[in-house]
């Protein structure tokens, strides 16, 4: 892994999505680095650490996580969520809050759950980055920013920084896919005993209106707040709600006893 440190004050982690980067929260650190010490960690095969070739599991890098980031707010944005919802539950003491932004425990549909995408979608991209990988990028860079008000701006930016440092380890991407297809965190979500702040745009085309709030009504000492204008990265056309909302949460979680 790679951890860029910036900033003072309390301490918030943050962790990127799938083929993403640490670099994307940009608009998050412009707005909250004075107030706060902000840890952008770049997960293995991503990145900075893109020739990191540990395997993208959330068991396994949960503790590596909070060996290097202790005493921390955990926010995870979209796949980057499995990880710190993974690190909240497994580490309580060491985990002050969670923010999970455009995240659920559940990225696909099943049966009672219908607040996810099709199971083919993830297996798809993953067939077709072997025929393409640059297109089969961008296509899913589209599919993030789809629905947003902000869609055309915020497209430029996902392609902009996407592959700012390099493009992410096509095995890493491989495993990605399969924990966005497989991973099921709901039966965990009652043991959660961190509180926790779940963001989402109602137009995000990757995780329906509907997931966080249900996700949130399932957690205790949760709060769902859904920006009505916001897609799948609601922290780039909506940076100054997100970041808002992130602040209040962080004074809440932070402050002395």
């Amino acid at each position: 892994m790679y951890i860029e440190t910036r900033g003072q004050g309390p301490a918030l982690a943050l962790i990127h999505g799938w083929a993403m980067h640490g670099g994307l929260f940009a608009p998050l650190v412009e707005r909250l680095q004075d107030h706060y010490t902000l840890h952008l960690i770049d997960l293995p095969g991503h990145g900075r650490a893109r020739d990191d070739a540990t395997p993208l599991s959330p068991e396994a890098l949960a503790p590596q996580l909070i060996a290097r980031v202790p005493d921390a707010v955990w926010l995870g944005w979209s796949l980057g969520g499995q990880f710190a919802l993974r690190a909240a539950l497994d580490f309580p003491e060491d985990v002050r809050g969670l923010v999970m932004i455009a995240s659920s425990p559940r990225f696909v549909t099943d049966e009672g759950w219908p607040h996810g995408v099709k199971p083919s979608l993830f297996r798809d991209f993953g067939e077709a980055l072997g025929r393409d990988f640059r297109g089969t990028l961008e296509g899913f860079l589209a599919l993030e920013a789809l629905g947003s008000s902000y869609a055309q701006e915020e497209l430029r930016s996902l392609k902009a920084q996407a592959f700012e440092r390099g493009e992410p380890a096509p095995r890493a991407l491989q495993e990605g896919l399969v924990l966005l297809d497989r991973l099921d965190l709901r039966d965990e979500l009652p043991q959660l005993r961190v509180p926790s702040l779940w963001i989402s745009g109602r137009r995000d085309r990757l995780i329906p209106a509907g997931a966080m709030p249900a996700a949130a009504a399932m957690t205790p000492g949760a709060r769902s707040v859904v920006i009505g204008n916001a897609g799948h990265a609601p922290f780039l056309g909506a940076a100054d709600e997100v970041a808002a909302q992130i602040d209040a949460f962080m004074r809440a979680v932070t402050a002395p006893a």
